[in-house]
């Protein structure tokens, strides 16, 4: 059964998680060319707003752009088994930094591995 991670963590605890991982991705050289100049606050908005959202929080990622279409969104980025593994461990050392609770981190980062592996789209 899925904990109930927004009223766990809130609006707080993905903020820190968001920022967290974010503040990784621009001296990555696999993740940071990913990304547009001037892209990561907006990135990292949709982020939280989809965290928040797919977790228990107000729907703000479905009310402002609709389906997630996560694959889709995804597709023009070359997301190989190297980019997944590296986004893993960005968002592992960003699940330690945002101090979340054990059960909450553990259950984030299941949900993330196979969300990850999903998004692969390159061989």
């Amino acid at each position: 059964m899925e904990p109930d991670i927004y009223a766990i963590v809130g609006e707080e605890g993905f903020a820190r998680l968001t920022r967290a991982f974010y503040a990784q991705v621009p001296g990555d050289e696999i993740l940071g060319p990913m990304y547009p100049a001037g892209g990561l606050a907006d990135a990292e908005q949709r982020l939280r707003d989809f965290l928040i959202g797919r977790f228990g929080g107000p729907p703000r990622y479905i009310e402002q752009r609709g389906h997630p279409r996560l694959r889709m969104r995804h597709m023009p980025f070359p997301i190989d088994r190297r980019a997944r593994d590296r986004w893993m461990q960005l968002m592992t050392k960003a699940v330690e930094e945002a101090a979340l609770p054990q059960e909450v981190g553990a259950f984030l980062l299941r949900f993330f591995s196979g969300t990850a592996t999903f998004m692969i789209n390159r061989p």
